[in-house]
């Protein structure tokens, strides 16, 4: 078993898709609506076959900041400390905001933490 897929609401899907096109070197699949339901999305792809679906629904307003209950973070693999030093620096050159600098955790992971155009946290790890 494996996960597939983990999908966010949005509330601008092509700001959310641009993202993580521009930082996390990945693709992204056709858009999809349904004009019916008010609903749009794009599957975006990770090199290792894991994918985010990025979904936006008129009816559903209203953003997430931070932590709550839910999920509580996607982590991604950029490759060395060295990777994740240089990334961090750029999301904060870029304007976002980071919530963690670069670090060793008490878990054994080397990682910072950001958070994307509408506040989803970001771990960004070392292999």
């Amino acid at each position: 078993m494996y996960i597939d897929h983990v999908a966010i609401w949005t509330e601008d899907l092509e700001r959310e898709k641009e993202f993580f096109l521009r930082y996390f070197e990945c693709t992204a699949g056709p858009k999809y609506i349904n004009v019916r339901k008010g609903f749009s999305s794009y599957f975006i792809s990770f090199s290792s076959g894991a994918r985010i679906e990025l979904m936006k629904r008129n009816d559903i307003t209203g953003s997430r900041c931070g932590e709550t209950i839910g999920i509580a973070h996607i982590a991604i693999v950029v490759g060395s400390r060295e990777k994740v030093d240089s990334m961090t620096a750029r999301f904060e050159k870029d304007g976002y905001k980071v919530k963690g600098m670069p670090r060793d955790t008490g878990d054994g992971y080397y990682e910072s933490v950001i958070l994307d155009p509408e506040g989803n946290i970001i771990e960004l790890m070392a292999e």
